[in-house]
């Protein structure tokens, strides 16, 4: 299982980018990267993500999938909540790579993979 932190990639709105405005979540990612499906289906109740605006945790929630689709699910009752990924089962999990995903607000972003580490470990001390 690791421990995956994204940050705002470039925007119009933020040209360098914005750290505070990140996820962080926790996978199991098979030797090529890769979210590992079959593993996810055993380990689906750890696989958890912290959404962070403004350095705050605004909400948690899980990573689901549906059918090759994943995103994530802040309320397991309804999908209306949910944050979908572009192609994820296509992506590498390294950092310096990008994913996007379809915000809250219905506007698609992209993140900037910033650290893969072992679950439980905290790549820097001062960030959430």
């Amino acid at each position: 299982m690791m421990k995956i932190r994204l940050e705002l990639g470039r925007t119009a709105e933020y040209p360098n980018g914005n750290e505070n405005h990140a996820y962080e979540f926790v996978a199991p990612i098979d030797a090529e990267g890769r979210i590992d499906a079959d593993a996810w289906k055993k380990e689906r109740e750890n696989c958890v993500v912290r959404h962070f605006q403004n350095g705050n945790l605004i909400k948690a929630g899980h990573l689901s999938r549906v059918g090759r689709s994943w995103r994530f699910d802040y309320d397991r009752r309804t999908h209306g909540d949910d944050e979908p990924f572009y192609k994820l089962d296509q992506h590498t999990m390294r950092p310096g790579l990008y994913v996007s995903i379809m915000e809250h607000d219905g506007i698609q972003r992209p993140f900037k993979i910033t650290s893969v580490v072992p679950a439980g470990v905290n790549p820097t001390d001062h960030r959430p």
